[in-house]
């Protein structure tokens, strides 16, 4: 990043990092950038796209199910539309959602670098993952259509089926390879980068989350890589890995994907968890309780979720020590995701608690994930799980956990640091009324299923009994309000960056590096270098000489 003497950087660090757009540079900049910012907000734009999509397609599921019979798609149709539901919000959205977007833009601003270990290594892994978005895209109109196995592309079904199964499940492998380069990045630069004075007990509990992540990121996702390459080589050659008529295992094919699956929730969910450790202390003007067992929960519930993914298996005819072993280790992961909830609690004990909307949201985000861990508990329990399992309560708790979760920690995040990334603010009240309406609505569509799934409502089928129509109604309706929620949250933000006020360098008081520049950063994020003295929250200057609320106006 240096000039040619070791001076200057060549092209300045003056002015914002929006100052190129829409100026000489144009499109093209963006195109070719290594700024991390840049290819944050690069990731953005083409995420939230296709979680609208994503959204739509959930809203039409809804409609069809607001009554018994057949609304508006038959059953064929119907598997389509919420298979491709789910490859479009777990692989395009969910899982790298935070690590892309906040991680990319973020990070770097934390540890007080210029940028990312390797700027060019994050420009590819961005455009490995428009390839991946676009063959995903592709394979809905081509050889057979839209695939309708579901996300998970379950075998012996994923072998036989006449959709494109192959090329969607190839677009997931190559969308893998953008994780992976994503997970390198971060955490050679978390090693490498961090600010002289920062060690790994000063860096803010967000780097925590997406260290912990990275992790899961390299290590995990080659197992499923691997595993739609067999599929797809199944598919393609006729090899017998999973088809019993080839000779081949379904249940192997659960295995290898589970391996990967069930880490890849926490993929969705540390950040989300390092979001609200950050948010928590701002608005308490408190040093976060527990820190140290915060950032090592983080790192434990990485290793611990490589050990459970037998729990999505306890009714497919593993031994019974394999069931009762796997159990365990499931309540077991839910011990380090208490301590960080019992201390982002004691955080806001006795604090100085501002109530703004980010701490609307991370109050949102605790109480929706609580409700997904706890009803995730009865499927960890065996005799429970035998009732619950693929009814419409496991659709209700894996919205909770996911939605309620990696999202909802997102659309918190993006509250928190939007001042920071374009420099102004949105409208506070508006907000507040999306927020209103998106809690009360998610908690109508997903609550409602998780009753109707202790009834005996199974998933995935497109008509149903009289006797689960209230609950499919109510279901509908909080669709619709939430997605009231979702399009004024979103219209609010577009406002706020068209015409918000200016929000100053440090609108909500906080104290990690990020705020010690400017909003928007430049170029190369900080004038002078930081130099680390204290912890990631040390209010004491804060509250010593107060905090101008004008800057947060």
């Amino acid at each position: 990043m240096a000039g040619p003497d070791g001076g200057a950087p060549a092209f300045g660090t003056t002015g914002s990092y929006l100052d190129t757009f829409p100026g000489s540079q144009g499109a093209w900049g963006w195109l070719t950038t290594v700024d991390h910012k840049k290819i944050g907000l690069m990731y953005a734009s083409a995420m939230f796209t296709f979680f609208l999509v994503g959204m739509a397609l959930g809203l039409l599921i809804r409609l069809e199910l607001l009554n018994p019979g057949t609304q508006f798609i038959g059953p064929r149709a119907y598997n389509s539309v919420f298979t491709l539901h789910g490859v479009i919000m777990i692989f395009l959205f969910i899982v790298p959602g935070i690590p892309a977007i906040l991680g990319n833009f973020i990070l770097p601003l934390q540890l007080g670098a210029d940028d990312v270990a390797f700027p060019r290594l994050n420009l590819l892994s961005w455009y490995v993952y428009m390839v991946g978005a676009v063959m995903a895209i592709v394979s809905l109109f081509t050889n057979g259509g839209t695939p309708d196995t579901g996300w998970t592309f379950y075998a012996p079904y994923a072998v036989t089926t006449d959709t494109n199964v192959s090329m969607a499940v190839m677009a997931a492998f190559v969308l893998g390879f953008s994780s992976i380069l994503t997970g390198m990045n971060f955490i050679t630069t978390i090693h490498r980068l961090r600010a002289p004075g920062m060690g790994f007990f000063r860096m803010p509990l967000f780097c925590w989350g997406l260290y912990a992540t990275a992790w899961i990121q390299i290590i995990a996702t080659p197992v499923v890589g691997i595993t739609l390459v067999l599929l797809f080589l199944e598919r393609v050659l006729g090899i017998g890995f999973f088809d019993p008529s080839r000779g081949g295992d379904p249940i192997l094919y659960q295995h290898l994907f589970w391996i990967y699956s069930h880490p890849v929730v926490y993929v969705m969910i540390l950040p989300a968890m390092g979001i609200i450790s950050e948010i928590l202390p701002a608005f308490s003007r408190r040093t976060i309780f527990g820190y140290k067992a915060i950032a090592i929960s983080s790192m434990a519930i990485a290793g611990v979720g490589y050990l459970v993914w037998g729990h999505h298996m306890l009714t497919a005819g593993m031994s019974d020590t394999a069931r009762w072993v796997f159990s365990l280790l499931t309540f077991f992961v839910a011990i380090p995701t208490g301590v960080k909830i019992f201390n982002w609690l004691a955080t806001l004990y006795r604090g100085s608690i501002e109530v703004r909307v980010p701490l609307l949201w991370a109050m949102g985000w605790i109480f929706l994930f609580s409700i997904g861990g706890l009803t995730g508990l009865a499927q960890g329990a065996l005799a429970t799980d035998i009732h619950l399992h693929d009814t419409a309560y496991i659709v209700g708790h894996f919205h909770y956990t996911m939605f309620g979760g990696a999202a909802v920690g997102l659309f918190a995040g993006m509250h928190f640091w939007f001042p920071k990334i374009y420099g102004r603010m949105y409208n506070e009240k508006r907000a507040t009324w999306a927020f209103g309406l998106f809690m009360v609505g998610f908690n109508m569509t997903y609550f409602s299923l998780l009753v109707i799934g202790l009834m005996g409502m199974p998933r995935r089928y497109q008509d149903y009994l009289p006797q689960y129509h209230t609950g499919h109604a109510i279901s509908t309706v909080g669709s619709w309000v939430m997605v009231s929620g979702i399009l004024l949250m979103f219209f609010n933000l577009w406002r706020g960056y068209r015409n918000g006020k200016i929000a100053g360098d440090n609108p909500w008081g906080a104290t990690t590096l990020e705020w010690k520049t400017t909003s928007p950063p430049p170029l190369l994020n900080f004038a002078t270098p930081p130099t680390v003295t204290t912890g990631p929250y040390d209010f004491t200057e804060i509250l010593e000489k107060g905090h101008d609320p004008e800057a947060r106006s």
